[in-house]
């Protein structure tokens, strides 16, 4: 069932400069204080965009965030519909004033190993054609904006957050999510000190080969040898030398 389209002027603006989890916040108020129930169908995303007044892609990475937790279900061709979970762990966004250190990003990653090899082969097993399809459009949008760093940082991420929700394992997929929002800046920094986009990309190409071609123990294996190389970036990252900019 579809909520009353009046319901739409009551939303105050969202400044242009908060992050995407922000506004999913603002969703979620939204479907909390009109009603909204399980099955019930949100406004479109160009009406979202409008009334909150921020862009079309800012709207698109909150509800993904939104699904990641279960509050909402993306339907592609039909719309955005409230889901039947509310199990959100977190959906906070702490400001961190300080730079990220060697240890923090390495720590990062290894926590982030230890999720998403295991989630890639669920993935490979449980991932449906519209989630494969999402997958597939990250991808052609990340190769479209190789050079363009901050809007690559937020493809990338959302690409591992749909392979972690395509894992079928709500603990993974909501675990990924509190990571990738709490430190944006460490996974941004990341990029800088890769400095290897175009290998990255491949591998990501290959990671959903592998998950397109249902094959579990190739997708494990491509997801380790993917977070294995950042890993080894930075352990040969010199702080000092090439400080983050």
């Amino acid at each position: 069932m579809s909520r009353p389209a009046s319901k739409l002027p009551s939303i105050s603006p969202l400044l242009r400069t908060r992050l995407p989890n922000d506004l999913a916040e603002r969703i979620k108020g939204l479907i909390q204080r009109d009603g909204y129930g399980p099955g019930d169908r949100l406004p479109s995303i160009a009406a979202l965009a409008r009334d909150f007044e921020v862009g079309a892609p800012t709207v698109r990475e909150a509800l993904k965030r939104l699904e990641m937790v279960g509050t909402v279900t993306i339907r592609h061709g039909s719309g955005v519909y409230v889901g039947r979970e509310d199990d959100s762990l977190l959906m906070t966004n702490p400001v961190f004033s300080g730079m990220p250190s060697k240890k923090m990003l390495l720590d990062l990653i290894e926590a982030r190993s230890a999720i998403e090899v295991t989630g890639a082969g669920l993935a490979a097993t449980h991932a449906n054609g519209e989630q494969l399809h999402e997958m597939a459009r990250l991808l052609d949008e990340a190769e479209a904006h190789l050079g363009d760093d901050e809007l690559l940082n937020q493809t990338n991420m959302a690409f591992h957050r749909a392979i972690a929700i395509a894992s079928g394992n709500t603990v993974f997929r909501q675990l990924l999510e509190v990571m990738t929002s709490l430190f944006t800046r460490e996974q941004r920094a990341i990029l800088d000190i890769q400095n290897s986009r175009a290998d990255d990309h491949r591998q990501h190409v290959g990671i959903y080969r592998a998950l397109l071609a249902r094959d579990a123990q190739l997708a494990r294996d491509l997801m380790r040898e993917h977070l294995g190389k950042v890993r080894a970036d930075l352990e040969q990252w010199d702080p000092e030398t090439h400080p983050i900019r």
